[in-house]
């Protein structure tokens, strides 16, 4: 089904700053067609695609280790009536094993991920713009357990990466365009009142 005036949110924000666990509770509020979520981490490409550093390591945090395009595309697909069909990424976890996915379209499309405002195809279609900042403590703090947990990455890799990925990227690339977006929402403790707000917003679109 396409919509006449559908809407588009964009939420990024440094990595651990809580914007995939803000997106879920926003979703969660709402029901089948009112809302649709696109994540960009299902758009990595594959390893062996990746640019390597001067230690060997594979640097995920860039632009170019993901299908932005193809992000992009799957937007358009979206505002236009489409469903969108890929394969679920699992970030080379051995344990897990992938899906695949199918989004319908709705009349409010989330779209998720870190570059998202410095890719122009995709920050020119988003009607919404909002990052979820946290300070840098809380960020490596919840990226370990993060990826502890949900990747199986050991812990010695994930501060590695941090440090000389993660932090780099969050500088180049999220940082600029803190003072440029419509809402930064604050989680360094709670983001309970900016979720309240957005959802009566997406209600109202939606009535």
């Amino acid at each position: 089904m396409k919509y006449l005036d559908t809407i588009v949110i964009g939420i990024s924000g440094g990595s651990g700053s809580g914007k995939t666990r803000f997106v879920n509770d926003l979703t969660a509020r709402f029901g089948n067609g009112e809302i649709c979520f696109l994540h960009q981490d299902n758009y990595y490409k594959p390893i062996e695609q990746q640019e390597k550093d001067d230690e060997g390591i594979e640097n995920f945090d860039l632009p170019d280790s993901l299908f932005l395009d193809k992000f992009a595309e799957d937007i358009k697909k979206l505002k236009n009536g489409e469903s969108v069909v890929f394969t679920e990424y699992t970030f080379n976890n051995e344990t897990s094993e992938s899906k695949v996915i199918t989004i319908e379209p709705a009349k409010v499309i989330i779209a998720e991920g870190l570059f998202l405002f410095h890719h122009e195809v995709i920050r020119e279609q988003l009607d919404l713009s909002i990052i979820i900042h946290a300070d840098d403590s809380n960020r490596i703090i919840r990226r370990i357990k993060r990826d502890r947990k949900e990747r199986n990455y050991p812990v010695d890799d994930v501060m590695y990466r941090y440090e000389h990925h993660v932090m780099p990227s969050y500088r180049l690339y999220i940082y600029p365009y803190l003072t440029d977006v419509d809402i930064v929402v604050n989680n360094n403790k709670s983001y309970d009142r900016s979720l309240d707000v957005l959802s009566a917003f997406i209600a109202s679109e939606n009535s």
